[in-house]
């Protein structure tokens, strides 16, 4: 008499000649998060700037993403480096309005908000790389 298969285990898995799906190790050699064009352009700002617009955009959904347009005129670098520096402003710019316009149906001010947090999550990156920090996710 052969002993029966415990708790979810199937006879197939308890035999690995029977077609049983053995244990594979595998590496992960690089994870890279693909953005669109108006989330690619959201700059690196300093973390004051960030958190600033976090806390503009927490209260008047697409105002702090007004701001941060502004900062890419002033140099802060994005995830777009191909694209023209009045082209980022713009898609920034258009964010903002998309922004604006939505927050009338709640939609917006969620966007808004986690476009703010994205802008402090972007900032705090770049401190770790710029103090040359191992970042731990």
């Amino acid at each position: 008499m052969e002993p029966s298969p415990k708790d979810g285990e199937s006879a197939a898995a308890a035999e690995p000649g029977r077609g049983g799906t053995a244990p594979s190790s595998g590496v992960v050699v690089q994870v890279r998060e693909k953005k669109g064009p108006l989330r690619a352009a959201i700059p690196y700002m300093p973390f004051p700037v960030a958190v600033i617009c976090l806390f503009l955009n927490t209260f008047v959904p697409g105002l702090g993403t007004f701001v941060s347009a502004f900062t890419v005129l002033c140099g802060a670098r994005t995830d777009l480096p191909d694209r023209h520096m009045c082209c980022v402003f713009w898609l920034n710019i258009a964010a903002a309005l998309i922004q604006i316009l939505t927050a009338i149906v709640m939609v917006g001010w969620i966007m808004s908000i986690f476009w703010g947090m994205d802008m402090v999550i972007l900032a705090i990156s770049q401190g770790y790389k710029e103090q040359g920090i191992p970042q731990q996710l």
